[in-house]
């Protein structure tokens, strides 16, 4: 059946400081690029149980709110009332007709606990009047609209006491008009494709952290990866802090960097210090979205590597490798062969990251084509990879979600 190969995607929405605030969570089966079922309400359904049942998108969502388009039939269901309303937005699609009947049921979703959101905003009609009473924020949809008519569109809406999301952001200068006209959120390809969401020099202590990261996978002594962490203040307080984390597992209060080396042991270490390029270098208490999609990349693909080889713990820190080292140009805005000539890697990672080739490089293909929410593509490589399935690669990343949101307030 149809509705049982959903694949979960996920897309940033970020505030005025390019800062995570939500995420959309989109639903794809692996026959179409969008969900398309003849039962649009029995396919909702089947989504919500998989995804806050049985995966836990709630736990996976961390402290950030979580976007669900609802149709009219979804809207008028008691399904909603299994949702947690402080986690949930409950996107009104542009579909359904503002009749009395939906007002009605608008009020008292909000009165529940829900923020509603209207989406895919293009003009302001007056049937959207009582609609806009109840909304808390509006997605305005900039595919159709030129410069002057964002500009028109976003003035009318501004009599309301709403906040403003412009989604279908492609260009740098679609993002900064948006920002000189006050938009509140930010949704886009211009923000959710890696290859936009840095695009800066590395720092001191990032340059420092790949020296480190090279003595590591050399398998140096203590004292040499000590120096070198000596040398960096500011990166010795990121990596104490992060060792206490819960994240870690560790139960020991590190106080020192020796003790912080040895009680992570080099395989968690070099993690550390791979997720640490992706820190905000500018002291921010905002998170990162580069952070949050390497974690969840690395994360992802280490768990897919558990379940596609078990007890084979070499190819899970391979895959974990190929997952963080996949954004590497993005964060250094240098190509891959450059950034490898400095890092001692296998031959099957660097074909990963090179060519998207082998076993590993068929798993970043996944990794990608669900960050992307492109259902067909995933299904397509999941026949490449046997012994995967779609619930399998959900729960892989569920988890993965829930695992960077931790790392994401710990790094903060």
């Amino acid at each position: 059946m149809a509705a049982e190969e959903i694949f979960i995607g996920r897309q940033p929405i970020l505030d005025r400081r390019q800062e995570l605030f939500a995420y959309e969570l989109l639903f794809r089966s692996g026959r179409h690029n969008a969900a398309q079922f003849q039962d649009s309400l029995a396919a909702t359904a089947n989504v919500i149980q998989h995804a806050f049942a049985e995966l836990g998108i709630e736990a996976a969502l961390g402290p950030y709110k979580g976007f669900i388009n609802c149709d009219e039939a979804l809207l008028l269901s008691d399904m909603l009332e299994i949702l947690p309303t402080d986690k949930i937005v409950l996107e009104i699609l542009e579909t359904v007709e503002v009749t009395p009947q939906i007002v009605e049921r608008c009020r008292e979703l909000k009165a529940r606990g829900f923020t509603l959101a209207l989406d895919d905003f293009v003009h302001y009609e007056a049937k959207f009047k009582p609609l806009l009473e109840l909304i808390a924020i509006v997605k305005v949809d900039l595919m159709p609209l030129s410069a002057e008519e964002l500009g028109q569109v976003t003035g009318s809406l501004k009599r309301w006491p709403v906040k403003l999301l412009a989604e279908k952001i492609d260009t740098r200068e679609q993002a900064g008009q948006c920002l000189r006209l006050g938009y509140d959120f930010f949704q886009g390809y211009y923000f959710a494709k890696p290859v936009i969401l840095a695009g800066k020099k590395l720092n001191p202590s990032q340059l420092a952290l790949l020296r480190l990261m090279g003595l590591v996978l050399e398998d140096a002594d203590t004292p040499a990866i000590e120096a070198v962490l000596k040398q960096e203040p500011g990166l010795t307080m990121n990596l104490l802090r992060l060792t206490n984390s819960v994240a870690t597992g560790v139960r020991t209060k590190v106080t020192s960097l020796r003790h912080a080396i040895t009680v992570l042991g080099r395989r968690q270490l070099q993690r550390w210090l791979q997720l640490l390029l992706y820190t905000n270098p500018s002291g921010s208490d905002g998170v990162s979205p580069l952070l949050q999609l390497a974690a969840t990349r690395g994360r992802f693909l280490e768990l897919l590597a558990g379940k596609l080889k078990p007890g084979k713990g070499e190819f899970e820190d391979k895959a974990y490798m190929t997952g963080i080292l996949s954004l590497m140009p993005t964060l250094m805005s240098v190509p891959m062969e450059e950034i490898l000539k400095g890092i001692p890697l296998s031959a099957d990672v660097e074909a990963a990251l090179m060519q998207k080739e082998g076993e590993l490089g068929l798993m970043l293909q996944l990794a990608e084509a669900l960050e992307a929410s492109d259902g067909a593509t995933c299904q397509a490589l999941l026949e490449q990879l046997p012994g995967t399935d779609h619930r399998l690669v959900n729960a892989c990343l569920t988890d993965a979600l829930a695992w960077a949101s931790n790392i994401g307030r710990e790094a903060a």
